[in-house]
């Protein structure tokens, strides 16, 4: 039955998922509980029948020792000097018919009341095995009741063989009371197993699970709630497992989910910059159009790197708008002389003379490099700003501030070094090294430079890695692999006439 809120209005049952409960008939405990009985009563009845089967042998063995025992007493005189009401009286006692003895292979009549003129059944005693006890019992119990039984066998040490001849209706009648009794102590025995196994269960299994599902209905409705996140009970079953696995599935729902609020805002603020932002670039434009058409040699080196300066600026704010939204544009690919490009990234990281900072560009002039020109420009930007702001960082004077940045080339894969002589990344920014918000290595970042360039450079087919991370010495390797060649492309440019 749904819970509702007292005194409010009626709500549906899908409103709220933690308001859903399973009805009583439907809960897993009711169904354990159920087939525990179930499955004890077909234990049970699979005793039932064998000891049915054994209490017809010990009746019938029974009525035949007693019968034995009279008949040792009639032994000793002649059957003549029994009146005719004893026999009865005797006879009515035991529930016969008629009692005989064989001796030597002599049979001999002790006494009989009304033979019946013919018998349905003859029963062995010394000759009874398992199966055809409980098919006899069987039979018995389902089509018995008006039959004429004789059952002879020795009793105890005798060589003597006594007959017995009754109808079976008092055996049926002794069966079914047995059946009855052994069926009401087999249900009293199930109940009490099945509430024994149920509570253990419950305790061990099912309230666990009972738990776990109530966490995932309380988390759902709130997932960015912390107080929601499942604690585990610190079992060390598959169950305290499970907990655990839960509740590490919950805190990385709850950290992707906050990440993905920061990549809304964040695109949400850079589209109000955006807006805002191109006013002031276009004064700025025309300023540096103005600067362009001074003649001072000074002004016109400078010049076209603010021109250039101002187009990035626009083309990172909108980039970042992009990444917000993971629609980073395809790279356009070309061939790119890599030693100008860096010194261009050297021109736009704005060293501070008096840092110290040092930038080495080690890589060979005539060294090419297939790849989108703005794309590899902002990688090596992130990868160098990150590097500087490392170094910076630190005060002491006598300290090595180095950034090199050298590349190699194997096969059709260029490989893109940037080192330098920091203090190396702690061991958290290397665990989340190119994940937004999280792989920062100096307090108040971001992580998104980092994440920008591992997106530009899986664009490329490429990759990129942290190849070392010690005190003084840090490394990132940018491998992009060049354009593939269409076969069909290349046919047709060498069949064109010259």
């Amino acid at each position: 039955m749904t819970e509702r809120p007292a005194g409010g209005p009626e709500q549906s049952d899908d409103l709220t998922p933690i308001a859903r409960r399973v009805p009583v008939v439907r809960r897993l405990s009711t169904k354990l509980l159920l087939l525990t009985i179930l499955f004890v009563m077909i234990a049970e009845l699979l005793i039932l029948v064998p000891s049915i089967s054994y209490f017809r042998v010990r009746w019938l063995e029974e009525r035949l020792g007693t019968a034995a025992s009279v008949s040792v007493v009639l032994m000793q005189g002649e059957p003549v000097t029994l009146s005719r009401s004893a026999q009865d009286e005797l006879l009515r006692a035991l529930g016969a018919k008629a009692i005989a003895v064989r001796d030597a292979g002599v049979s001999r009549l002790l006494a009989v009341a009304d033979m019946p003129p013919r018998v349905d059944a003859h029963i062995d005693l010394a000759d009874i095995g398992p199966a055809a006890a409980v098919v006899d019992a069987l039979d018995t119990v389902f089509f018995g009741g008006d039959r004429m039984v004789r059952v002879f066998g020795k009793v105890g040490d005798s060589d003597k063989e006594f007959e017995l001849i009754f109808p079976d209706r008092k055996l049926r009648k002794a069966m079914l009371l047995y059946a009855r009794n052994i069926a009401l102590l087999s249900l009293l025995i199930s109940v009490v197993t099945a509430t024994l196994v149920f509570t253990a269960i419950n305790r061990l299994m099912i309230g666990p699970i009972r738990g776990l599902r109530q966490s995932m209905l309380r988390f759902a409705e709130a997932p960015d709630d912390p107080t929601r996140v499942l604690r585990p009970s610190g079992r060390h079953d598959e169950l305290g497992i499970a907990e655990k696995e839960l509740a590490g599935l919950q805190m990385q729902l709850q950290r992707t989910l906050s990440e993905q609020r920061h990549l809304a805002d964040l695109g949400l603020a850079v589209s109000k910059i955006n807006h805002d932002m191109r006013n002031i670039l276009a004064s700025a434009q025309l300023l540096s159009d103005r600067l362009a058409m001074v003649k001072d040699p000074t002004v016109q080196a400078f010049a076209p790197k603010l021109v250039r300066a101002l187009d990035r600026a626009v083309a990172y704010s909108q980039g970042v708008l992009a990444y917000g939204r993971t629609q980073e544009p395809p790279p356009m690919r070309r061939k790119l002389r890599l030693r100008q490009l860096v010194d261009e990234v050297q021109g736009v990281l704005g060293i501070d003379p008096g840092s110290s900072v040092e930038f080495e560009n080690l890589v060979e002039p005539d060294f090419q490099v297939d790849a989108d020109s703005e794309h590899l420009f902002r990688v090596l930007t992130n990868l160098c700003r990150n590097a500087v702001e490392a170094m910076s960082a630190d005060k002491e004077a006598s300290v090595v501030r180095r950034l090199t940045v050298s590349a190699e080339r194997t096969g059709s894969i260029s490989r893109i070094l940037v080192a330098d002589t920091g203090p190396g990344l702690p061991q958290k920014a290397r665990e989340n090294l190119f994940a937004a918000f999280r792989g920062s290595a100096r307090s108040g970042g971001t992580g998104l430079g980092l994440a920008i360039a591992n997106e530009l450079v899986r664009a490329h087919g490429g990759s990129i890695e942290l190849v070392e991370s010690v005190g003084g010495h840090t490394v990132f390797a940018v491998m992009i692999p060049d354009q593939p060649v269409q076969l069909d492309e290349a046919r047709s440019a060498f069949r064109r006439p010259a």
